[in-house]
């Protein structure tokens, strides 16, 4: 009886509770320029500007994952987009890696191996580097988005000083509790909590520690929720209005959706990857460093498969392993071949519509607002 008695006086009721979840979206959406609380999440590669401008008109904020973007190929972005559109859109970057070694005879050993999943590796792939990270900073402060967001760590102090000048929100993303507590100690507006749900690569600070502390969403929000005062947009298999809706309750203010929106027709991704996307159970996907050397959940594909094997050689180490795997996933895109494609994928993936990316922001948060008030 005592319990029961408890339980009826808490401050806190489970109505107060959902109209407060909502509320909290809709703060956050008018905080951030945006009508609805969802986010298209920055894919490197498959982020091009007709999907965020889609995404916009459905009211959330588009996004460019521009790690492999020089300085003019990100002013040309955001320039497309601000020809169509004046809504809030987010940069990405990735922080840099250490620069790790490769034997001879390790590379060598990959070599031979991707030999025989696409054209043979050139003598010189190893040489192909990454755009400075110094000139891509600069060109988002030139561009000066709205949001500018970090993944694999955080940017130096120099930096963030000079987004907060020029009035730029900063929204880094997390893997783990330590992070976001790092995030918030270093400046950070805003928290990106990515599940061990998600596709595409681990946003883990130290690669080393990306598969061994791999959190869930449904434990990695309350535990920044009780923790850190920024608020949370919640990453990693949200595709639909009930999977908003739960990490809402959770404590999250806001949503990003990546995998959910490549089978839009806005989307550029290859037939191959969308349709495997679209037959996706939750087992179908796998975390591998086959592709770049940094692990990342994929589609399980038949390269993705053979390379956990133990007779193959280890993956290098990003961005080498990157490198390396270059041509045989370019040749894969354009022959439309699934098995050496790098087809990144979270575990919600089979919930992705092939619906314009405009309709399916509006239908997800509209869903999510639904179930609330049916709960209610």
């Amino acid at each position: 009886m005592l319990r029961i008695q408890l339980f009826v006086t808490k401050k806190s009721s489970p109505r107060m509770t959902l109209h407060s979840c909502i509320k909290r979206a809709e703060k956050f959406a008018s905080d951030n320029g945006i009508e609805n609380p969802i986010l298209l999440g920055p894919m490197a590669g498959a982020c091009p500007v007709s999907l965020s401008i889609a995404v916009a008109k459905g009211g959330g904020m588009g996004a460019c994952g521009a790690l492999l973007m020089h300085p003019e190929k990100i002013k040309k972005w955001a320039q497309e987009f601000r020809s169509i559109t004046d809504a809030p859109f987010q940069m990405n970057l990735w922080i840099p890696d250490a620069e790790a070694p490769l034997s001879p005879e390790h590379e060598k050993q990959l070599r031979t191996y991707l030999n025989n999943w696409g054209p043979e590796v050139s003598a010189d792939a190893t040489s192909d580097t990454l755009p400075n990270f110094q000139e891509q900073c600069a060109a988002l402060l030139d561009i000066a988005p709205p949001a500018i967001s970090s993944i694999m760590g955080l940017f130096d102090e120099s930096f963030v000083a000079q987004i907060k000048e020029r009035g730029i929100k900063w929204f880094a993303n997390v893997s783990t509790l330590e992070e976001a507590v790092m995030a918030e100690a270093a400046g950070a507006d805003v928290v990106v909590a990515k599940g061990y749900e998600g596709g595409g690569h681990s946003g883990a600070f130290n690669p080393d520690n990306a598969t061994r502390c791999g959190v869930g969403l449904l434990s990695l929000i309350p535990a920044i929720a009780d923790s850190v005062k920024l608020p949370i947009v919640a990453a990693g298999g949200i595709a639909d209005g009930r999977t908003m809706a739960s990490t809402l309750l959770l404590g999250a203010s806001a949503v990003q959706i990546g995998t959910g929106f490549l089978r839009a027709p806005e989307s550029t991704i290859a037939p191959a990857w969308s349709d495997a996307i679209g037959v996706a159970r939750p087992e179908d996907t796998m975390i591998t460093k086959a592709y770049s050397g940094r692990a990342g959940r994929s589609i399980a594909t038949k390269y993705a498969l053979a390379m956990a094997q133990d007779d193959t050689p280890e993956p290098a180490p990003y961005p080498t392993q990157r490198a390396l795997t270059h041509a045989m996933r370019t040749a894969a895109v354009k022959e439309n071949r699934l098995e050496a494609m790098q087809a990144w994928a979270g575990q919600s993936a089979g919930m992705a519509q092939v619906k314009s990316a405009t309709k399916i922001t509006r239908n997800i948060w509209a869903s999510a607002k639904a179930l609330c008030d049916k709960l209610n």
